[in-house]
C-alpha cells in the first residue's frame, strides 16, 4: 500500500472529506488531493497530516504498525467563536457555551482552558488573515508585543497586539490593543473597559486568498 492509499484509507475510516481533513492538518485541500492522487510523495506537513488522521507519521510514510494519535502526546482543543470567547471573561466554562464544537489537535503543553479561535475580519492583516486559526491559553500572561484575545463589557472578543502603558495610582495596569491594519483604531483600557482572555501561543495559516 502506498502513501496515497494509506492517507485515503485513514481519511475514509474517519469519515472525513478532503476539505475537512486538510483543515485539521492546516493545509489546503489542493495539497491534500495531490497526496491522495500520488503527485506528492514526501509531504512537508506529514506530522500535522498524521495528527489529522489520528495515526503515526511513520506508518503513513513507511507502512509500519499504526499508532494511536494519543501516543504522540497530542490533545484536542475546541475551536470556538468570538462570541463564545467573549463569554470566557465572565468565567463561563467553554463546555457551557452554546453550540457544538469543532476540534483541532496540538502537541503543545497547554492549560486545560486553552482553546482555538478562527480569525474573522481584516483588522490584523497582513500577518493574520480571515480563516487563519490561533491557539490561545488563558493562563499565560502576555508580554509586550505579544498577541492576545481580549473583550469588553459587552462580551465582544477581539484579537490584537498587546502593549502595556502604565500602572495607575490604584495599582491597575493599563494597556492598549493595537491592530496591525492601520485602518482600525487602537483600543485603550483607560477609555474602554478591557479584559484579557488569553495569550496567543500558536498561529496556523489554513489558507490564503489571492
Amino acid at each position: 500500500m502506498s502513501l496515497a492509499n494509506r492517507v485515503k484509507s485513514r481519511r475514509d475510516a474517519l469519515r472525513l472529506t478532503q476539505t475537512e481533513a486538510a483543515a485539521k492538518a492546516g493545509i489546503r485541500q489542493q495539497s491534500w488531493a495531490s497526496i491522495e492522487d500520488g503527485s506528492t510523495k514526501k509531504p512537508r506537513n506529514i506530522i500535522s497530516i498524521a495528527r489529522a488522521l489520528e495515526c503515526d507519521a511513520g506508518w503513513l510514510m513507511m507502512g509500519d504498525n499504526i499508532q494511536p494519535i494519543h501516543d504522540i502526546n497530542t490533545k484536542k482543543l475546541p475551536l470556538i467563536s468570538y462570541v463564545q470567547a467573549g463569554n470566557l471573561v465572565h468565567s463561563v466554562p467553554i463546555t457551557d457555551c452554546d453550540g457544538e464544537f469543532e476540534y483541532i489537535l496540538t502537541d503543545q503543553a497547554l492549560s486545560q482552558s486553552a482553546f482555538a479561535l478562527k480569525i474573522e475580519g481584516d483588522s490584523m492583516e497582513p500577518d493574520f488573515k480571515s480563516g487563519d486559526v490561533i491557539i490561545v491559553d488563558p493562563e499565560i500572561k502576555p508580554h509586550p508585543g505579544e498577541f492576545i484575545v481580549a473583550a469588553n463589557n459587552e462580551r465582544e472578543a477581539t484579537f490584537k497586539k498587546y502593549r502595556p502603558t502604565h500602572i495607575d495610582a490604584n495599582g491597575n495596569e493599563h494597556f492598549e490593543l493595537i491592530p496591525l491594519n492601520s485602518d482600525y483604531p487602537t483600543l485603550s483600557s483607560e477609555n474602554t473597559p478591557l479584559m484579557i482572555i488569553g495569550t496567543m501561543i500558536e498561529h496556523r495559516i489554513y489558507r490564503r486568498k489571492r
